[in-house]
């Protein structure tokens, strides 16, 4: 039996001290024969960030990953299976969770997962839904462009591929909407067993550190030596969908941003930005130029692990302004509010808003009072005007006089990925006569009424009066 020793590990460096975590590590593992680890900053051979004995590597992280894969109760993680059948409903469930998955945490997901299976149980029950059904069921989970591509995708897959998705990762990125190289990946690898590579951030970053690659992350080269790590390591083995799920949940859970569980880590005997850290580092500086990596930048000072991977740039975000405008009539002991339904591409696409003047600029901001009734006439036509009251016009129905209170109410700051938003809200108080003001367009085929338009940027939303208790569940 051989000789441990428990080893602290402080990835912020050894200034900070911070706990000791209740991990081994052999002493008689030979690092040098797992990797050529040397001193990154100085010169070093490109073959540093290749991964060597990958039969090695693979048989600790699925030993490791056969602890840990139930723990999280993901629903969507089963055992493969070669019925063909049973590959294809489990192609639509991974790709559902890995839509559902993107930008999202598991925990947050889990119970998304769990009701839109209960609805859409198969990819031809989600061929049936409309968009209002799905985006109803998507509420809170954000990125609602996600949805609309996987009702977008479903219909395809159910007209074009016999209801079964594709098993080529180049078909499925070109013909499925939202679908990329990982996703594709994914579904591919964990449905039906094909030994195709999955990168996502946390691939990325655990990628990065066992490799000891520092180096622009969303560079090509960078890019080009983590997919070819991560097909190495499910290149020609049987299952590639449980090393795939593995490489994730270990960068998930392990390999963390900021705190990594690197004592804990299958793979630390073999990874670079470990044996940094810990001092096992061997091999010398290439004299041959050719063999010299021209990728990796020279790495910040200190020992930490948590150096890898290089840090990207921000990219600054845009600043907006929108004018929200809570238009709500008043009668007959009710009150209704105007709903418009946005793109059904773009931002936050097919769902229903207030009415809204989106990117307003400086000199609108300073008239606010003034751009609702732009809002009100683009609705109703030109009936409302700055004295705050409505002609006569029977062109739109019964005679009625409306009295209409414009009111600032505040603004209200949401951020997204790129954008920084500054919502105006304009309170709009329509009152009088016996039912709202009509719009000022014919209905269309689902007995909606179309507006002209919310200003040049809302122009074919359809609009409708909501009663005030269905707001929040409109659709």
């Amino acid at each position: 039996m051989s000789k441990k020793r428990t080893l602290s590990f402080n990835p912020d460096g050894p200034k900070n001290k911070r706990r000791k975590l209740p991990a081994t590590v052999p002493t008689n593992i030979d690092v040098t024969n797992k990797f050529e680890v040397i001193a990154v900053g100085r010169p070093h051979s490109v073959h540093l960030h290749t991964l060597k004995d990958v039969q090695n590597f693979r048989i600790r992280l699925l030993s490791w990953f056969e602890t840990v894969r139930h723990v999280r109760g993901m629903p969507w993680r089963k055992p493969f299976c070669d019925n063909y059948e049973e590959q294809s409903q489990r192609a639509y469930e991974v790709w559902i969770s890995e839509i559902m998955l993107q930008q999202t945490q598991v925990a947050t997901v889990i119970p998304y997962y769990d009701r839109w299976m209960e609805k859409f149980p198969t990819i031809n029950d989600l061929a049936k839904a409309d968009i209002d059904a799905v985006n109803k069921l998507w509420k809170g989970l954000g990125y609602y462009s996600r949805a609309s591509r996987l009702l977008t995708g479903a219909k395809k897959v159910v007209d074009k591929y016999n209801s079964r998705l594709p098993d080529d990762v180049k078909i499925l990125e070109k013909e499925i909407p939202g679908v990329g190289r990982y996703s594709a990946g994914a579904v591919c690898s964990i449905a039906y067993g094909r030994c195709v590579p999955v990168v996502d951030g946390n691939v990325h970053r655990l990628l990065s550190r066992v490799l000891a690659l520092y180096s622009s992350p969303k560079a090509r080269k960078t890019l080009d030596l983590l997919w070819k790590g991560a097909e190495d390591m499910v290149a020609g083995y049987c299952n590639p969908g449980d090393v795939n799920q593995a490489l994730i949940e270990l960068g998930s859970t392990v390999c963390k941003v900021k705190e990594p569980f690197c004592e804990s880590c299958p793979l630390n005997s073999g990874c670079g930005a470990y044996a940094e850290y810990t001092g096992l580092v061997t091999g010398r500086p290439s004299t041959d130029i050719e063999d010299l990596c021209q990728i990796c930048e020279q790495v910040p000072p200190g020992n930490a692990v948590t150096r890898f991977p290089m840090r990207a740039s921000k990219t600054k975000s845009r600043i907006e302004t929108d004018l929200v405008n809570l238009i709500e009539w008043r009668g007959n002991g009710e009150r209704q509010f105007v709903l418009v339904r946005r793109p059904d591409k773009g931002l936050l696409a097919g769902l229903y808003e207030f009415p809204s003047r989106e990117a307003i600029s400086s000199d609108e901001t300073d008239d606010l009072l003034h751009l609702p009734y732009l809002v009100l006439n683009n609705l109703f036509g030109n009936i409302f005007s700055k004295d705050k009251f409505l002609k006569d016009e029977t062109a739109l129905g019964p005679r009625h006089e409306y009295k209409c209170d414009v009111t600032y109410i505040g603004d209200y700051v949401h951020i997204f990925s790129h954008i920084r938003k500054t919502y105006r809200i304009i309170s709009i108080i329509i009152q009088g006569g016996s039912s709202p003001p009509l719009f000022s367009s014919s209905k269309d085929q689902a007995g909606e009424q179309k507006t002209h338009g919310i200003g040049t940027d809302n122009i074919g939303l359809r609009a409708k009066w909501t009663l005030e208790k269905d707001v929040s569940d409109a659709k």
